[in-house]
């Protein structure tokens, strides 16, 4: 699964919101090679998603709305894309150009979804009848880019035209993803499922928690319990049972973090799917591991295959990426709304040799939290 475009408006924060993941122009010598998809040297798209932002901007809203749509593309879900409407007396909906799993087709799904009225009670909701599905498909050329193959899309085939909206999903082929969010960590909804028995995954568990925690000496499988592993210390040894600690205090919020960071990981390194979403799993990790991990994950990233990674940690600015890689969300108004934007880096710089951390620091993005909010704080002190 690919996300070439995404426009949604009346879903959590997002109103006529606008990203996009494509990009037009080859870059030379990029630290990221075959940023393209294969036997299509034109079809260009950001196969690594750096995005940031302040606190609250939408980074974690929008992985939870990905995955929403991809649940109702793949399982008819309405349940988990309808709780995340924010004004359910106003119509909502979403547009989406994605490529399936390993599939050299462009689809587009347009969903609206229509509202409801003010009496409807906490009982009743959406229906598959509340919602409109339009599904278009174009096959992609050897030689087409992405803006030229959107030139082609038409009513898909495949898709039934006089059917409900949950036929037309049904039919449009799916795709394979994982997204994991800061909620995850140290939880059984977490990246750990059974692959205990995987010895690579036991392998990038051990190395990472050592690189977190220097007092650890090793991590081995349990060979009494199933699906468990021994995160051995010098002095004692942690018990962790289907991605759960069994003394849950023990643990350092760091290295509670790197256990589902393994789970990412390797999943990426065994390529067992082809979009990833990895959401400020670093917050109680230091900046050199993330910059570590991050480098890892773009190596070993598939050519077919896309990672989103959100961060507050402003030395990724640093790391060697094309421009194109960052994107940055943030909060307006216009007029009394609300509205969140995404702003990329390489619509303001142009030049190789423009320095990504300047911009950030000189707030050339308008991205900067309002800090005299804080500082007029000390006025507290001369009051009293």
């Amino acid at each position: 699964m690919i996300i070439m475009d995404l426009k949604m408006d009346n879903f959590c924060a997002f109103k006529d919101f606008h990203i996009n993941f494509s990009y037009p122009k080859k870059v030379v010598n990029s630290y990221i090679e075959n940023e393209f998809l294969p036997d299509h040297p034109n079809f260009r798209f950001k196969r690594i998603n750096i995005l940031m932002g302040a606190n609250a901007v939408g980074k974690t809203s929008l992985g939870m709305m990905m995955k929403a749509i991809f649940n109702l593309i793949a399982r008819q879900n309405i349940d988990i894309i309808t709780r995340l409407i924010n004004n359910r007396e106003k119509q909502a909906g979403f547009s989406i150009d994605f490529i399936p799993d390993r599939k050299h087709m462009l689809y587009r799904v347009n969903a609206l979804f229509s509202p409801l009225s003010k009496d409807t009670g906490t009982t009743e909701g959406y229906k598959p009848g509340n919602i409109k599905v339009e599904v278009f498909s174009a096959s992609i050329g050897k030689n087409d880019s992405y803006e030229m193959c959107i030139m082609k899309l038409k009513p898909d085939k495949n898709i039934p035209e006089i059917g409900s909206s949950m036929e037309k999903l049904a039919a449009i082929p799916s795709g394979g993803w994982l997204f994991t969010h800061p909620m995850d960590v140290g939880s059984k909804s977490g990246t750990l499922g059974n692959e205990i028995d995987d010895s690579v995954y036991l392998e990038v568990l051990k190395r990472i928690l050592m690189s977190l925690d220097p007092s650890i000496k090793n991590v081995e499988k349990s060979a009494e319990v199933d699906n468990s592993f021994i995160i051995q210390y010098r002095d004692k040894d942690i018990f962790v049972q289907d991605g759960e600690v069994v003394k849950e205090n023990i643990l350092s919020s760091g290295t509670k973090a790197g256990i589902d960071i393994a789970g990412i990981l390797t999943a990426m390194i065994r390529h067992r799917n082809t979009l990833y979403y990895c959401d400020e799993k670093f917050s109680y990790i230091g900046s050199d591991v993330e910059k570590a991990v991050l480098s890892v994950m773009a190596e070993v990233l598939g050519q077919n295959e896309q990672l989103f990674f959100t961060s507050h940690n402003s030395d990724l600015l640093d790391m060697p990426f094309p421009k194109h890689t960052f994107s940055f969300l943030r909060k307006t108004y216009d007029g009394e709304d609300l509205r969140i934007e995404c702003v990329y880096a390489s619509d303001f710089l142009k030049r190789n040799t423009d320095s990504l951390r300047n911009a950030v620091e000189n707030d050339l993005f308008s991205i900067s939290p309002d800090l005299e909010q804080i500082y007029e704080l000390q006025n507290l002190n001369k009051k009293e």
